[in-house]
């Protein structure tokens, strides 16, 4: 009996270690199989950590036009600010032009172009005009029959809501008294509606006196006499 049991030990021992072994062995490659399979999905998860969002694609695609759309603002800017200072010269007040006719008024023209001027300038409400060659200490009767001086002149003027058809001058009589002082005498004739819109046919006789000043003829004195209408 216990030369079979010796002998069955024998047998056994032997292929229990081999067994055994194997069971090691198998159990080491086992463990390793995880980590060899994680190892792509870390790689996988690397790789694709790397590649670009559609967001940062859009935002790189989106910088060139960004940045030639910058040197295009840069490069219209000279014909904004020119755009803005043409706004800005053609937006000056009308108070600066009619300044400046007012110091040319009468230039260069002598005593009976300036009356011409004169009743024109009446027909197309230039007060302005007219302004120019009042001379400041001007002194005169209007056809209301009021004394005025220069403002009150002038007032009366810019008072005026008639539409003219025509205004002119008839009879002109120029009376020069030396070198710088010309009396002027005659009709004017004007036609038009007045604010109401009904028709008129006015006719007046006048006598102005004029002073050469400062290389401008001005007129210092005027009297008006309505004789029509």
């Amino acid at each position: 009996m216990v030369a079979q049991l010796n002998y069955l030990m024998k047998i056994l021992v032997p292929f229990l270690v081999i067994a055994f072994g194997a069971g090691i062995t198998f159990a080491q490659e086992e463990s390793a199989s995880p980590a060899e399979s994680a190892a792509p999905t870390t790689e996988e998860k690397a790789s694709a950590t790397v590649e670009e969002t559609p967001a940062a694609k859009e935002a790189k695609a989106a910088a060139p036009a960004a940045e030639k759309n910058a040197e295009a603002t840069k490069a219209a800017s000279p014909a904004t600010a020119q755009k803005k200072e043409a706004v800005e010269s053609s937006a000056k007040p009308a108070t600066a032009a009619a300044a400046s006719t007012s110091k040319t008024a009468g230039k260069n023209m002598n005593p009976r172009d300036a009356e011409n001027a004169w009743e024109a300038a009446i027909a197309k409400h230039d007060f302005a005009f007219v302004e120019g060659m009042v001379a400041p200490d001007f002194t005169g009767v209007t056809s209301r029959n009021k004394f005025a001086n220069r403002s009150q002149m002038l007032s009366e003027l810019k008072g005026d809501k008639d539409t003219y058809k025509s205004a002119k001058n008839e009879k002109l009589n120029v009376k020069m008294y030396g070198n710088n002082i010309a009396v002027v005498t005659g009709r004017a004739r004007e036609t038009g509606n007045d604010k109401s819109g009904k028709k008129f046919d006015r006719a007046y006789l006048f006598t102005d006196t004029w002073m050469m000043r400062s290389g401008k003829w001005q007129c210092i004195a005027s009297q008006a006499t309505k004789i029509k209408g």
